[in-house]
């Protein structure tokens, strides 16, 4: 009978064997893309909140018209 584990144990080594591989980002490096990364998020939040506020104040402006 074939040993289930066996072949967990190759796909742990071998995703182990390509992690070694990798070149891992310095600390300053790591630090400068989370600020980009939050930066990035604030203003898409600032950009979707000021779309939604407009579309909503012409959408209530024809509703009103209509009424």
């Amino acid at each position: 009978m074939k040993n289930p584990f066996r072949g967990i144990r190759i796909f742990f080594g071998e995703t182990m064997g390509e992690l070694a591989k990798c070149q891992w980002p310095t600390r300053t490096e790591l630090r400068d893309s989370t600020i980009i990364v939050i930066v990035a998020a604030m203003i898409l939040g600032v950009f979707t909140s000021i779309s939604d506020f407009s579309l909503y104040q012409v959408v209530d402006l024809f509703t009103s018209m209509v009424s």
